[in-house]
């Protein structure tokens, strides 16, 4: 794949821990040159050392992709810095764990900020210079974003709207030489249920999941390389995660009954 990267500039936000950090080492393995973004400097920091020992040319840019202005800043840090962008990867992302009746409002405009937003404006700033390289727009999203997870309604109602953004997009650029990536990893061993929100808009802290038996982000990253260097539409990862999109499509009903069951066996489930 090295040839679909070698000299590439690649923006990742999210980019301090998880599939974010996964898909940086995954990049930078494969010749790129990156711009990692998040809000954690000392998280960006220490993987940019990690990164420039192997020999690759990093721009380190705290970002909080919900901040407009801070999308609008990322961006030309890069051009200044690198003079192109062909890959943009939308990964930064927060997700939640309470039933709406519980949930307040603002819980599910930080979720949507975050995760929807943050995926818009970095877009925007981003797409004239990706049309000129004829690059890819990649937003990691999730099953959510095909099947709607209860105890997740912000969750899942970010991820949909992600789902339609980037679909509506690539169907505009299907002339421009535009590709557009919406990458669905399933339950991936990350820290995204850590910091969950609660119903309050307080962090989970605790994981609900056995995150050891999950996915790993190393291998979701290497898939989504994949993805990009096949200039794939989407990519939906782990057999539960396929199963559930194939089977959703003509059970619908029957999935809802299905996934409420398997959700409520998590440990200390908001239902039962």
């Amino acid at each position: 794949m090295k040839s679909s990267f070698q000299g590439k500039t690649a923006i990742i936000t999210g980019a301090g821990s998880g599939i974010g950090k996964a898909l940086a080492e995954a990049f930078a393995a494969e010749g790129a040159k990156l711009v990692i973004a998040a809000r954690s400097t000392d998280k960006l920091e220490e993987l940019a050392t990690q990164l420039r020992a192997g020999g690759t040319e990093v721009l380190v840019c705290p970002c909080d992709v919900s901040r407009e202005a801070d999308c609008e800043k990322l961006v030309n840090e890069s051009l200044a810095r690198f003079g192109r962008i062909d890959f943009l990867v939308n990964n930064a992302g927060i997700s939640m764990r309470e039933l709406f009746v519980n949930t307040s409002p603002d819980v599910l405009k930080r979720l949507m900020d975050v995760n929807f937003w943050g995926t818009v404006y970095c877009t925007k700033f981003a797409l004239p210079h990706l049309l000129k390289t004829k690059g890819s727009v990649t937003g990691v999203s999730s099953i959510a974003g095909y099947k709607g997870l209860p105890a997740r309604t912000g969750y899942s109602a970010s991820k949909f709207a992600m789902h339609g953004f980037l679909e509506s997009l690539r169907i505009e650029n299907l002339k421009t030489g535009l590709h557009v990536l919406i990458a669905c990893p399933g339950f991936t061993a990350s820290n995204i249920r850590n910091s969950a929100l609660k119903g309050d808009g307080s962090a989970q802290g605790e994981t609900p999941r056995d995150e050891a038996s999950m996915m790993q982000p190393e291998e979701v990253a290497h898939e989504i390389l994949k993805a990009l260097h096949k200039r794939k539409s989407t990519l939906v990862l782990t057999g539960q995660g396929k199963l559930t999109v194939l089977l959703n499509k003509f059970f619908p009903n029957w999935m809802d009954k299905k996934v409420y069951t398997h959700m409520a066996q998590e440990p200390d489930s908001p239902f039962k």
